[in-house]
């Protein structure tokens, strides 16, 4: 199915890429080496969603959380970040990395796009990446920063990421796990039980069918 048959587009998508680890463990291979063919897959769904017209889509890369795992997965989900990141300065997109990048844990090689939206090439998709995002750190912010001039959430950490509109995540796990608890609050939520290395385009498009019926009421 093209782009035309579709009355409803979503502005903006996040995406939890959940299941790396069970992915690798069913391929007879260490967890921690279900990060790198995990990349593959957000470079597809990126020339998708281009096909498609959205224009703003927000990756799940880890969590302040996700680094109590053993080093040696710490050291792959990292690496990860830090390959995709490398990628897609050679693709068009304007990139905001958010997180807290004054932890230790956040990766240096990333600093330089740190809370700051950088424009590859034609910068055709606006792409956020969380790296070392912690929710609570991304609402205290509101609060340390807040003025008689500002609302709170003019001063969250991720400010700068607009509402969600749809958010689809892969692994089959039925929850946020903290992503974007402010633009989240009103996203219809699209689970997908296969692992995201063995992501699909029909996984993109059962979605965009599904969010077809979903109504946009914002509780209204």
């Amino acid at each position: 199915m093209n782009r035309d048959n579709f009355k409803r587009i979503p502005k903006h998508i996040g995406i939890i890429p959940d299941g790396n680890r069970r992915w690798a463990v069913d391929h007879n291979m260490d967890k921690k080496d279900g990060y790198f063919y995990g990349i593959n897959p957000g470079f597809q769904l990126y020339e998708i969603m281009l096909e498609y017209g959205i224009k703003e889509a927000t990756f799940y890369g880890f969590t302040h959380d996700n680094t109590k795992r053993p080093p040696n997965q710490k050291k792959a989900f990292t690496n990860a970040c830090v390959r995709a990141v490398n990628n897609l300065a050679n693709r068009d997109a304007n990139l905001l990395i958010i997180g807290n990048n004054k932890s230790s844990v956040f990766p240096s090689e990333l600093m330089k796009y740190a809370n700051n939206r950088i424009k590859f090439g034609k910068g055709l998709i606006n792409i956020n990446f969380l790296v070392n995002y912690d929710w609570k750190w991304d609402i205290n912010n509101g609060y340390t920063k807040q003025n008689s001039k500002d609302t709170f959430i003019d001063n969250i950490a991720s400010s700068d990421i607009s509402r969600i509109d749809l958010i689809i995540r892969w692994g089959g796990r039925r929850r946020l796990s903290g992503f974007l608890p402010v633009q989240s609050v009103y996203s219809d939520i699209y689970v997908i039980d296969d692992y995201w290395p063995d992501f699909k385009k029909d996984h993109f498009i059962e979605a965009l069918k599904w969010y077809q019926t979903t109504d946009v009421t914002l509780g209204g």
